[in-house]
This record gives C-alpha cells, structure tokens and sequence, in this order.
C-alpha cells in the first residue's frame, strides 16, 4: 500500500509528523501490513532555514519529492501545485494521498489526486468558520466535499459535515495531531533554551503573533495593532516573532518606530522553541489557527484577533477568548488576565496524543 502525505506550509510539518511516525510503528499495533509512505512537500510556503529547522526538530525524514511552487496568486499557486503534483500521482501511482489543514497545497493536491481516481484523506476536516472572505474557507469547504475520509478533531466538525450532506460513513472523529506532536515533544520543549537565549524570564511576558492580511496588509490596521501591543508592553514584556509578511508591512509603513524596548522583535521560530515560549507566557495575542489549539492544550490564555474561529471548541471550553477586531475588548480580557482572573479551561476529547494511530488504524482496516 502507497500513500503520499502532502505538507505546504509549516503548520502541516507538526500535522504529518506524527502520521508518519505512525505508520513506521504499525508492527507495535499487530498491524501488518506494509505501507510506503512518502512525503511530497509543494514548497507553497518556503524558507530554507526555517523548513530544514521544523524536518530536524519533527524527526522527519527529508521530502520524497519538493515541487518548489513559491509564492503568487490564490489560481497561479494552485494551479502549480496541480501541475506538479500531477507528474509525481502518474510516477507513483499512490492508493491514497493524505492531505493537511487548509492552505492552497491541500485543495490542489486533493483536486488533482481525485481527478485521477485516487482516494483522499482529510486530517482537519469539518472545521468551519463560516466566513467565505477566509482562502483558507473555501479551502476546507471544497476538500471535505471530494474527500473520501473526513478525519474530524473537535464535534463541531462533525456536525458541519453532516449539515453539509456528507456521508456520515466517511466521517470520524479521531482528535488532533497537532496535539500528537505537542505531547510527543514536550520533553523536548522542556529543555528549551530559547528563554536564556532571548533572556526572558518564564511566565513573565506575553507572545505576540500576527500574519493574517486582514490584520496586517491595512496601514491603519496594522498601525492600530502595533499601538495596542506597546500599550501591552507598558504593563507586560512582549516577545514578538514577526512573520515575513508582517515584518515587510511595518517597514512599508514605516511602524517599526513605534515599537519600544519592552518588545522584543525575533525573526520566525522553530517549533520546539515556539511552543516553549508560549507554554511559559502569561498569555498570547494571535489571528493564528493552530495556536489557540496549543494553548488551550497548554491552560495558557489566547486571546484572537479574528471575527470567527473554525475552531470553537477552544472557547467554549478551552482558554480561548475570541476578541474580534475591537482593541477594547483585548484590552478587558488582558486586564482580567494580568489580575489573576483568566479563563479556565479544560482539554478537549480525544486530545490525548494518539489521534495519528486511530487515523492509521481507520485507513489499514478500510483498505483491507
């Protein structure tokens, strides 16, 4: 049995992970079968350091194929995917390609693997934030649509799908390989040094992420932003990694002045020094998808720079606060914060770290 994993961007290396790991153990779960997994990475997002950084930390082996597509529109991005990633289905001939998130690589791949009659599994299916101006949106709506397994990590997901008229046989609630890989690597992330290296004491900072083009591609968005977290900063240190496409937008209108020496600007970080910065953080301030997941895991407030989250079950009941686009209500949640009054919350179900072997397990018995 042949599958391809497909990763685009780097949250999709912390997904695939602990699939891949998965599959190398199937003996452990008196599964034998033998299954040749191969990865193909379509370099839709790509930095040499940072993605040779996320393989080595993630113990992944090197990408069995690396279609190179880079940057471009929504169509010319897809549209490169689907030509390359066509010559590498017609060269190996897969029974399955297992397909990631929601970025472009994932419809792409997907489109193109189905089109030619071969079957797609969707990890991250049914997540919804009903909001159709999201890329990634319409993304997830057309994958789940094609897809052949629908592989769900919170109940939302669940009852999307079924609204949405899929089969409920495709449907299984499995829980999140994001989490597999926090767990798996939290020994790791423990011993950390990126606290000395930045020089930072644990719990005594907040974490600042920001990349969506709503919050960062407006001049006086952005400007409004940074002015709130050197507001943060007046009560609380900030560590901020900057996104290559947030980094760009402050030097185009010329904002990196008002940031103070209370802010502490990185450049993007590898995934075991990330999460042990946000694991030790008195809260985080992001419009990231996966990092309200990993906080909530974590018991760390994150307060959302977004109107909607397909995520919902890290408000409901996890530590996620959905603050929309009003500066004012952050501000009333950071100050219910730094008081001692964050929200409690509790882990979701199935986020126990075994979510890639329930996923492994499903494929083998339907294919056999």
């Amino acid at each position: 049995m042949k599958i391809i994993s497909v990763v685009g961007a780097r949250p999709n290396f912390m997904k695939v992970a602990p699939l891949h790991k998965a599959f190398q153990k199937l003996k452990d779960f008196n599964i034998d079968v033998k299954v040749e997994h191969l990865i193909c990475h379509t370099g839709q997002h790509y930095d040499e350091k940072m993605s040779k950084i996320f393989f080595e930390e993630l113990e992944m082996p090197k990408p069995d194929y690396y279609l190179g597509v880079g940057s471009g529109s929504h169509a010319e991005q897809t549209a490169r995917i689907m030509i390359e990633f066509e010559k590498v289905l017609i060269k190996e001939k897969p029974e399955l390609i297992i397909v990631v998130g929601d970025v472009n690589s994932t419809i792409a791949c997907s489109l193109t693997a189905v089109k030619m009659g071969i079957r797609v599994a969707h990890v991250e299916a049914g997540l919804r934030s009903f909001d159709r101006q999201m890329p990634e949106e319409i993304n997830r709506i057309l994958t789940d649509s094609i897809s052949d397994f629908l592989f769900v990590t919170e109940k939302s997901g669940v009852e999307n799908l079924k609204k949405e008229g899929i089969d409920a046989s495709k449907i299984f609630f499995v829980g999140n390989v994001m989490i597999d890989s926090l767990i798996n690597y939290l020994p790791k992330i423990h011993k950390s040094k990126i606290h000395s290296e930045l020089n930072v004491q644990k719990g005594n900072y907040c974490l600042i992420t920001l990349h969506r083009p709503s919050n960062v591609d407006n001049k006086n968005k952005l400007k409004e932003l940074i002015e709130f977290i050197a507001e943060v900063s007046e009560n609380k240190y900030v560590i901020f990694p900057v996104h290559p496409r947030t980094k760009n937008n402050l030097e185009r209108f010329n904002l990196l002045k008002l940031l103070n020496h209370n802010i502490k600007i990185t450049e993007p970080l590898g995934y075991i020094d990330f999460i042990s910065l946000v694991k030790d953080s008195s809260f985080v301030l992001t419009d990231s998808g996966g990092i309200q997941e990993e906080t909530t895991y974590l018991g760390i407030p994150c307060l959302t720079l977004r109107n909607t989250t397909e995520r919902p079950v890290t408000v409901e009941i996890g530590t996620n606060y959905l603050v929309g686009d009003k500066i004012s209500f952050a501000r009333k949640y950071i100050n219910e914060i730094l008081t001692g009054n964050p929200k409690k919350g509790r882990i979701p179900e199935l986020w126990d770290g075994k979510a890639a072997e329930r996923i492994v397990k499903i494929l083998i018995e339907k294919f056999n």
